[in-house]
């Protein structure tokens, strides 16, 4: 087991997270995190993680599809880094 899976796996539940929710979307979140660090500025990749897990519980919280959410919210991230253009646009 890597570092990554064994931290995930600590802190899900700890968080009352279902790690396979995190599983599902781990690939994602973790490219949008590099773009965004990227392609914004470092600071803003953490900060963007947290406002899409805030999408997703807000999802969750009115019944919706938790994983859903975050694909979507990540799609929504993914249109404002391409209509911003190159870092410092």
């Amino acid at each position: 087991m890597d570092a990554l899976q064994e931290w995930t796996g600590l802190v899900a539940p700890a968080l009352g997270v279902d790690p396979g929710l995190v599983g599902a979307t781990q690939d994602d979140v973790l490219d949008m995190v590099r773009d965004v660090a990227h392609g914004v500025l470092r600071p803003a990749a953490p900060l963007t993680a947290y406002v899409v897990g805030l999408a997703a519980g807000r999802a969750g919280a009115e019944g919706g599809d938790v994983a859903a959410a975050v694909r979507d919210a990540l799609a929504q991230v993914e249109a404002l880094l391409s209509a911003r253009g190159p870092a410092g646009g």
